[in-house]
């Protein structure tokens, strides 16, 4: 029998790691073509966000998460992107846009202990500037 609060996979249930209209950037390749394109810093994270072409795959929102050591041992790294990950299903549906890759760089410190909702504005204000009334 599993504890109430773990979730019910045996039915194949799993929770996504990401919203449903997110899909998550997996390869060194996607990660170093955001990394040479549009950046945005905040006190709790360095937004990366480039359009993707259209002779790319994939026509949603993609995201990645990733921390440097820097951001502190194995459990505080793991920390900051299970925060960053959820401020990102929070916020990108609403004001990611489609065609777009997105990657979200954990800072020392500040992500894992910075509250939540001024996290979430952190992403939200980083997008704004990003976009800028841009396509």
């Amino acid at each position: 029998m599993t504890p109430p609060e773990a979730p019910d996979t045996a039915a194949g249930n799993h929770a996504p790691a990401v919203s449903s209209c997110l899909t998550t950037l997996k390869t060194r390749r996607d990660f170093l073509q955001a990394a040479r394109a549009r950046k945005q810093g905040t006190p709790s994270m360095m937004v990366q966000a480039r359009r993707r072409r259209p002779q790319e795959d994939g026509a949603g929102i993609r995201v990645g998460f990733t921390c440097s050591r820097k951001v502190g041992n194995a459990v505080a790294r793991n920390r900051a992107k299970r925060r960053l990950r959820a401020a990102a299903r929070e916020v990108l549906p609403r004001h990611g846009r489609a065609g777009w890759d997105y990657v979200l760089v954990g800072r020392a410190g500040a992500t894992a202990e910075r509250p939540f909702d001024k996290l979430k504005r952190d992403l939200e204000q980083a997008l704004e500037k990003l976009h800028g009334g841009r396509e």
